[in-house]
Order: structure tokens, then sequence, then C-alpha cells
């Protein structure tokens, strides 16, 4: 079972688990600020459950890929949408300041 290791917890989830799912069931606070309450549930569409991850994981969807380009966000940065993610192996998820989560200044880390 893959393990997750964001905000200070670790956890395991199925492999193919969506990762924004996994991180809310774990209690993990994945957006910041009024997000928490404006956000699109998931469908890929407003951008701010976004996060750097680091471990393997499915590649960017359309979805993802297209959100991603449309500020405040940018292509090159190196965030994925939780909400698009698929949990395939043992992760790190850090996320950032900012509604969008396309900060520079982590909002958390995890644990090493």
């Amino acid at each position: 079972m893959p393990k997750v290791t964001a905000q200070g917890k670790t956890f395991e989830c199925e492999p193919g688990s969506n990762l924004r799912q996994v991180l809310l069931e774990h209690g993990v606070e994945l957006y910041n600020g009024k997000a928490k309450i404006i956000n699109c549930m998931g469908f890929g569409s407003c951008g701010t459950c976004a996060v750097t991850v680091e471990g393997d994981v499915s590649e960017p969807n359309w979805k993802d890929k297209a959100r991603r380009s449309l500020p405040p966000h940018s292509p090159t940065a190196n965030r994925r949408l939780a909400c698009q993610t698929k949990v395939l192996g043992d992760v790190r998820v850090t996320k950032y300041d900012g509604f969008w989560g396309q900060g520079d200044k982590t909002t958390w880390t995890p644990q090493t």
C-alpha cells in the first residue's frame, strides 16, 4: 500500500487513490483561506488544490495541464492539482501559500 506524507502526517491508501480525497480523509488542510469554502470540489477547474508531489503518481491529465497553464499558475511550476492526481506509490506532498497554492512559501511540508 502506498504511503502518503503530508502536513507532518503519514498514512496509507489504496494504489490509484485520488490524492485530494486521501488528503481530506486524513485531516490534511488542503485549501488556503477562503478556498476551503470556494473550490470546485475536485472537478479540476479552480486550481486551489495545487501542491508539489514527490513520488509515484499518475501523469498529468488534460484538466490538470489546462488549469495549471492559466494564471495565477504557471505551467513551468512544479505543481499538480491534487484532485486530478492518482497515488501510485509512496509520495510526499507540500502545499504553498496563496489562494490557489501558487505562492513561494510553504504552508506545510512533509516530515522527513
